[in-house]
C-alpha cells in the first residue's frame, strides 16, 4: 500500500513501516556525518573538512588511496546520482597503484564505502580534476558526510536531525536545502553548548526531487562535531 504522511499515524509507526517494506511507494535515507575540525565558520559536516563542493556536470571518478600499492584490491561501492538525477552506483577495484576510475559519470556523490573483505590502509578520495566530492577515512571503511541529493521521480520527507560536539564548545548548526537553479535555504538552526541535539519534525518538511540537502556547523572554537539526518523518500 502507498504511504500518507497526512494522517493521525504516529510517526514512529510510519518509520517502522517503512523499515518493514510496509509502503510499497516509500523508502529511507539515513545519512550521518563527521567533521574532525570545525572551526569558527560554516563548514559541511563530512570527512573532508570545509565547505562542500557538488559538481557542476556529471564526471568520471577516480577513487585514490593516500597508502596506494598497499591498498590494491579494495574494493569500493559508490553511490550517487547521474546526470538525470537517476540513482547511480557503481563498484570499483583499487588497481596496484591504489586508483580506481569509474566508468559511469556521477553529478552527486553521496555515498561510498568499503564492501569487500580487505580494509584499506589508508583515506580514500572519491574525486575529479583536483576536488574532492567523497572520503572514506580509516578506520570507519566509509563516507561520514551529511549531504544528500533527493532523486528524480522521488519527494523527501525530512523527519529527524541531530548533532553532536566533542568538547565543551558553543556551537551553531543548520540543515539546508537547495533546488536547482536557487540557493541553499535554511531549513532549521540549532545553538548549543556541548549538549546534543535531536529534532523529530511532528510535521514533516516536504522536499521535491533534485533538491541537495546538507547540515553546516560552525563552533566557538576548533573541535569534533557529528551530525546526521533522516528523510522518507516516496514515489512522486
Amino acid at each position: 500500500m502507498g504511504i500518507q504522511l497526512i494522517q493521525t499515524t504516529p510517526q514512529s509507526d510510519i518509520g517502522w513501516g517503512v523499515a518493514l517494506n510496509e509502503f510499497d511507494d516509500c523508502s529511507a535515507i539515513d545519512k550521518f556525518g563527521y567533521n574532525a575540525d570545525i572551526g569558527t565558520a560554516y563548514e559541511t559536516v563530512w570527512d573532508g573538512g570545509g565547505v562542500y563542493a557538488y559538481p557542476g556536470s556529471a564526471l568520471a571518478m577516480t577513487a585514490t588511496s593516500a597508502s596506494g600499492a598497499s591498498d590494491n584490491g579494495v574494493t569500493i561501492l559508490i553511490e550517487g546520482l547521474d546526470t538525470n538525477y537517476d540513482v547511480l552506483t557503481e563498484t570499483v577495484t583499487l588497481a596496484g597503484s591504489g586508483t580506481a576510475t569509474t566508468s559511469g559519470e556521477f553529478l552527486r556523490v553521496y555515498r561510498a564505502y568499503v564492501t569487500g573483505a580487505t580494509a584499506p590502509a589508508g583515506n580514500v578520495t572519491i574525486a575529479n580534476g583536483g576536488t574532492t566530492y567523497a572520503q572514506i577515512s580509516t578506520p570507519y571503511n566509509q563516507t561520514q558526510m551529511a549531504v544528500y541529493t533527493i532523486p528524480n521521480r522521488k519527494k523527501g520527507w525530512l523527519v529527524a536531525a541531530n548533532i553532536s560536539i566533542e568538547k565543551q564548545k558553543e556551537i551553531v548548526a543548520k540543515i539546508q536545502t537547495r533546488e536547482p537553479g536557487g540557493v541553499f535555504l535554511t531549513k532549521g538552526i540549532i545553538s548549543s553548548f556541548a549538549v546534543p541535539f535531536q529534532r523529530r519534525w511532528v510535521i514533516p518538511q516536504a522536499i521535491p526531487e533534485k533538491t541537495d540537502i546538507e547540515i553546516q556547523a560552525k563552533a566557538g572554537a576548533s573541535t569534533s562535531l557529528a551530525a546526521g539526518f533522516e528523510i522518507i523518500l516516496q514515489d512522486a
